[in-house]
């Protein structure tokens, strides 16, 4: 059975010449037929052949042959299309009309034509040669037109038809092959050489192409001799031939190509290639001459093209091997031409196109009663008996982009590529890559991303031409203007999803994916702000993790656009970290700070507090740290190390500015008068560790506050008093000491303070002075009795009149304040002890019958519990609710 369904009783091998190929590259083995080594292929075919009989089925391109007891079996791909066709590659064109060639006579046809450049030949069944001039117009984006113009027209004496026009241009000459002769005429005025010179006993004839004698002044020339299995080799010159080579075969030659020290021949039942220098022979695979002609062509260095069984148009080169796998003709085809990458096939009513790259027929012309095909320098000419008509390719370019309209886009590319060899290469290099960056946006429309990024990717496209699509992810500042004829026909994504969602996400991860990719790559090079600016717009949009990974590595978003598309979706910390990249790091820890102050909403980082802190740690500008450092501790006080960290760079500052010369007194003190608040302020901070580093340092207010808070405090105040003899700083120590602290713990600093002003020492009188005052000023603060224990003899009443008017003052407020909530407690006592009076007065009768009022049942214990509206509960009862059982509130007493 084939591929197809269909059946043939017998059948034991089934080859699917069509569908070798699995990648359209022309590689005949590497496909679907990996068991078939090319090199081996047509000895295969011979064997196979030899004793075999085979079918074709004409719906999917099999060849049958049995009944060998061979059997392999191929499948067709479920995605490979059979039809591939509709492909306008050419249209036919007059080129010269019947009533230029031959007026109102009837009996001539054409028998054979000729063309070289622009002179075009015709042999006729009247033995005329006639010679045309053709005059080409272009017409832009379509086939060009042709008009034939007549130069003349001559007899070459015979009866016998012309069979066969060859030009030998180089040599000025026009080879013609008339009753087994080949004359040689002047290519301008058609008269015979004044020689005389001819090839007699030729049957028919080829020129070789790739010509092996090196002499530019002949030609070689291979004819079929009259003679039985007979070739032979002739020198043509301008006026003379020679023989120089006969070759004896094992059938007789019916058809022949050239190419060099090798022929391809038609024999009567086999295809055969011949070296003429070594005599070495090589069989390429069967053929029933009987059925049809055959056709050998030349195609191209050391390639030819055969007439296979079964209808098929079989490659082979000089090696023996095929190179491309087969085309599928008709059963009848009658001549064939190739216009690369097309090869032509002409039968009794149709001219077929197939592609010699993929093998598929691509278009079909209706031609009737048509018999010559040939083409000559790649133009294609074709005539019937009476006319001779051109077929005019349309443009490559043109062709591809019919079939990238057409969204058949492997077609395209693969003719694209085929077309490398008859453009030169800078053009066809812009143009292919043109070519590709189309299929791209082809193969993005349909949403198959991963084609679409390799094509992106060959064709070197500028990547703004695909963020073009989204809108407003290029930068306000881009310069960029889309390609001009466009590469798509969508004005944005909006237009090329139709407005689906789905569709448009889809579309937008895949941008993210390939702009993530290419960022870093040479396609980048000349507009990366561009691209990142685009990608962090993506990112934000998306609230994409990778937002953040960009923003801390290298990047080039513009600072602009990208914050007001930051902000605009509310990514305020990932703002912060732009500005930080753009050396704002001012505006990055306000932004950040407005986040924990909930100013602005940004659940990016639960703990942007604590990397605000790292932030300031480790950042270099003095100023920034110092403007946050309060907003630090007064957010969190709970985090020792940055206590101390902070102390530390206010005490390093210090003996900076008091170790320098320059004059910034206003700025030390500034700077010692924070470390002296953090130091008093801050209970988080290591104490001994600062002690230590203030150890020689010249800082005795800071130590004083220091020992303060290791409860030192007569240290400290020894510190104060004797050593800075600042009296109003050891009076502040003792306020701030005892702060929110108990009075006894505040009069215990004070009366320290004043046992070291008292202390005899040799400033005596000073100190004793300070403590007047400090009695005078804070009288309420000691104990007067203990005070006046302590004081000198000789002090006199008047001296600490202040003191003891406040000491008095105090001692009569206190006691009164004392009798005032005396009478108070007294009061209240009394009105209890009343209401207490009133409800013994009154009796209560308990019996078996009397109910609990919370959990209805009867008093087993002479025990209870009476609520004042008189209701009576068990004692556990009311222990355990509480309320009033007449109501849903609680009960005031019991």
């Amino acid at each position: 059975m084939c591929v197809c369904g269909c059946v043939w009783r017998g059948v034991c091998v089934v080859f699917c010449w069509g569908l070798l190929l699995s990648d359209g590259g022309g590689q005949w083995g590497n496909g679907f037929f990996p068991f078939f080594d090319s090199i081996e292929w047509f000895p295969l075919m011979n064997m196979l052949t030899r004793e075999s009989t085979y079918h074709y089925c004409n719906l999917c391109f099999c060849f049958f042959l049995v009944p060998l007891k061979i059997s392999f079996r191929l499948s067709l791909p479920a995605d490979q299309p059979v039809d591939m066709m509709n492909i306008k590659a050419f249209t036919l064109v007059s080129a010269v009309e019947r009533e230029l060639l031959m007026g109102d006579k009837e009996r001539i046809n054409i028998e054979c034509v000729e063309c070289c450049g622009r002179d075009l030949y015709v042999g006729t069944n009247d033995c005329f040669v006639y010679h045309f001039l053709l005059e080409e117009r272009p017409v832009p984006a379509g086939p060009a037109t042709f008009t034939a113009t007549k130069q003349l027209h001559r007899h070459l004496g015979f009866k016998k038809p012309v069979n066969e026009l060859r030009a030998a241009s180089a040599l000025n000459r026009l080879l013609v092959l008339c009753d087994n002769s080949i004359s040689l005429v002047n290519m301008l005025n058609l008269e015979p050489v004044p020689s005389g010179a001819r090839i007699k006993g030729a049957a028919t004839f080829a020129l070789n192409e790739n010509p092996v004698s090196g002499d530019p002044f002949c030609v070689e020339v291979c004819i079929i001799s009259v003679k039985r299995r007979t070739i032979q080799m002739f020198l043509v010159y301008e006026d003379r031939v020679q023989i120089v080579k006969e070759v004896s075969t094992s059938e007789q030659p019916l058809a022949v190509a050239v190419d060099g020290h090798f022929l391809c021949l038609a024999l009567t039942t086999q295809y055969i290639i011949h070296n003429y220098s070594t005599g070495v022979s090589q069989d390429l695979f069967p053929y029933c001459s009987e059925e049809r002609p055959p056709i050998v062509k030349r195609i191209g260095r050391q390639e030819f093209l055969l007439a296979g069984p079964g209808g098929l148009g079989m490659f082979a080169t000089v090696a023996g091997i095929s190179q491309r796998a087969p085309v599928h003709w008709s059963e009848n085809v009658i001549g064939a031409a190739v216009s690369f990458p097309y090869v032509i096939a002409l039968d009794d009513e149709f001219i077929t196109v197939h592609s010699m790259l993929d093998q598929q027929q691509k278009q079909t012309l209706p031609f009737k009663e048509g018999h010559i095909l040939q083409d000559f320098e790649g133009r294609v000419i074709v005539a019937t008996s009476k006319g001779v008509y051109i077929l005019a390719p349309l443009p490559l370019e043109k062709q591809i982009q019919d079939l990238l309209a057409s969204r058949r886009v492997e077609e395209a590319l693969v003719l694209a590529k085929g077309a490398r060899r008859n453009i030169p290469k800078d053009k066809f290099q812009v143009m292919y890559r043109r070519i590709l960056q189309q299929a791209g946006f082809i193969q993005f429309a349909q949403l198959q991303f991963l084609e679409a990024k390799e094509l992106f990717r060959s064709g070197q496209l500028d990547v703004r031409e695909l963020i073009s699509l989204y809108p407003f992810l290029l930068p306000t500042s881009s310069s960029f203007t889309r390609s001009h004829p466009p590469l798509h026909e969508y004005a944005d994504l909006n237009q090329l999803t139709q407005g689906d969602q789905e569709k448009m996400a889809k579309c937008k991860r895949f941008l993210m994916s390939y702009l993530n990719e290419v960022r870093s790559t040479e396609v980048a090079n000349g507009y990366k702000e561009d691209i990142d600016t685009a990608l962090l717009k993506l990112y934000a949009e998306a609230d994409h993790d990778s937002l953040l990974d960009l923003l801390v590595t290298e990047n080039f978003c513009l600072l602009t656009d990208s914050a007001a598309w930051l902000e605009k979706h509310k990514k305020y910390f990932a703002l912060g970290l732009l500005y930080h990249y753009n050396n704002q790091d001012a505006a990055a820890v306000q932004l950040w700070v407005n986040i924990v102050n909930g100013d602005v909403q940004d659940s990016t980082r639960s703990d942007l507090y604590e990397y605000i802190v790292d932030f300031l740690t480790y950042c270099l500008d003095e100023e920034l740290v110092w403007a946050y450092a309060d907003w630090v501790l007064q957010k969190s006080e709970e985090k020792e190390e940055y206590h101390t960290h902070l102390a530390v760079l206010y005490l390093e500052e210090v003996l900076q500015q008091r170790a320098s010369t320059s004059g910034k007194g206003a700025e030390a003190s500034e700077t010692q008068a924070k470390l002296r608040r953090l130091l008093q302020k801050s209970d988080l901070y290591r104490v001994h560790f600062l002690l230590e580093r203030l150890r020689g340092a010249g800082l005795p207010m800071e130590s004083a506050i220091l020992h303060g808070k290791l409860g030192e405090h007569e240290k400290a105040l020894h510190i104060l008093v004797h050593e800075l003899r600042d009296f109003a700083a050891a009076e502040d120590y003792c306020l701030w000491c005892s702060e929110g602290r108990d009075p006894p713990h505040r009069q215990h600093l004070f009366h320290t303070l004043l046992a070291i002003y008292l202390r005899a020492g040799p400033a005596a009188h000073e100190l004793a002075v300070a403590a007047v005052d400090l009695l005078n000023h804070h009288a309420t603060e000691f104990d007067a009795a203990q005070v006046l224990q302590m004081l000198p003899d000789t002090w006199s009443v008047q001296l600490l009149c202040p003191f003891l008017m406040g000491a008095m003052r105090d001692s009569v407020h206190a006691r009164r304040t004392m009798q005032v909530a005396l009478g108070l407690a007294r009061s209240e006592n009394l009105i209890y002890t009343y209401d207490k009076m009133k409800l013994k007065g009154s009796s209560i009768r308990l019996s078996d019958k009397k109910l609990c009022q919370i959990c209805q049942n009867p008093f087993c214990e002479p025990v209870f519990v009476r609520y004042p509206n008189g209701g009576l509960v068990h004692t556990h009862c009311a222990a355990s609710r509480h309320t009033n059982p007449s109501s849903s509130s609680p009960g005031t007493r019991t």
